[in-house]
Order: C-alpha cells, then sequence, then structure tokens
C-alpha cells in the first residue's frame, strides 16, 4: 500500500520541496531524522502534527528517489 498522497508539493510552501500533506516538514528533513538515529516514536513526540503513516511517507519517498525512479508528488505544481 502506497503512502505517497501524503507527500506534496506547492511553491508557496518550503519553496516547492515535497513536504507532509501540505504542512511545513519537508520530506528531506524527516529523512535526515530517521538517518540520524531517531525513531518513528521520537519524532512524533517532537512534532504531533506528524502522524506514523507520515513518516512512513517520507521513507517510502527516499527509497523510490534512491532508485533513481523520478518521483513528483501528485499534486505538484
Amino acid at each position: 500500500m502506497s503512502r505517497l498522497d501524503r507527500i506534496t508539493s506547492n511553491p508557496g510552501i518550503c519553496h516547492g520541496q515535497p513536504v507532509i500533506r501540505g504542512m511545513r516538514y519537508p520530506v528531506e528533513n524527516l529523512l535526515e531524522l530517521l538517518a540520524s538515529g531517531m525513531n518513528i516514536d521520537e519524532i512524533i513526540e517532537d512534532y504531533p502534527d506528524l502522524e506514523h503513516d507520515d513518516l512512513l511517507a517520507a521513507l517510502e519517498f527516499g527509497a523510490l528517489a534512491a532508485g533513481q525512479r523520478r518521483v513528483v508528488p501528485l499534486n505538484a505544481a
């Protein structure tokens, strides 16, 4: 089951970077937190606007990007 519908892009939010559900949480930053060793529960504790599936969506997005597939959020302007 894909969670990529949680990733959005809008030129007016974070300069068009892929973000979670239109909020100002860039996917890149969430991946950096995960890579630093934080787990999903710790991130949600620090950022209560986020949901478990948001972090899984960020991981899915990162996995697709790492596989050199072009990843474009569905609602990209």
